[in-house]
């Protein structure tokens, strides 16, 4: 009879640029991100930094790609302030996701139209309606005055 082999655990015996360079395959990662899951792991001060600082020097951290990806993956389904707000806790700099949230605000009225017709078959039929179509849009991150155009606009439909 074979003994029976213990099962491999992802992750245990990786260096930290291993760790790293899994994280950043599956996804892309900020540099805040990439400390934060990787910090328990760090096994001489300053380790950490230089990894992240080679892998930067690589071209393998970027805060645009990372920004692009959030906004790729997002943009229909959420709204401006939403979208901000996972950036910044991303650890992005607040000047590189202010531009982006003009960007967005350009088409944010249309994006939660579209959101709106995905949710709701139609025009709510009373204020009640109205209301909770308005409080799925505001959870979405999209801001009031959109959403008082969307929700209105659907009425004159």
């Amino acid at each position: 009879m074979n003994p029976a082999k213990p099962a491999a655990r992802p992750g245990i015996g990786l260096s930290l640029k291993g760790r790293a360079l899994r994280y950043l395959a599956a996804r892309e990662h900020s540099r805040a991100e990439l400390e934060r899951k990787l910090a328990p792991h760090e096994e001489t001060p300053g380790q950490l930094a230089q990894v992240l600082d080679d892998l930067q020097a690589k071209d393998f951290i970027s805060e645009v790609r990372v920004l692009e990806s959030v906004i790729h993956r997002r943009a229909g389904r959420f709204g401006a302030a939403r979208i901000k707000h996972e950036l910044l806790n991303k650890g992005l700099g607040a000047e590189l996701v202010a531009s982006a949230m003009d960007r967005l605000k350009l088409n944010e009225l249309e994006r939660a139209r579209e959101v709106w017709r995905k949710k709701f078959a139609g025009p709510a039929p009373d204020a009640a309606g109205r209301a909770r179509q308005m409080r799925f849009l505001a959870t979405r991150g999209f801001g009031g005055d959109v959403i008082r155009r969307v929700v209105s606009q659907a009425d004159d439909d």
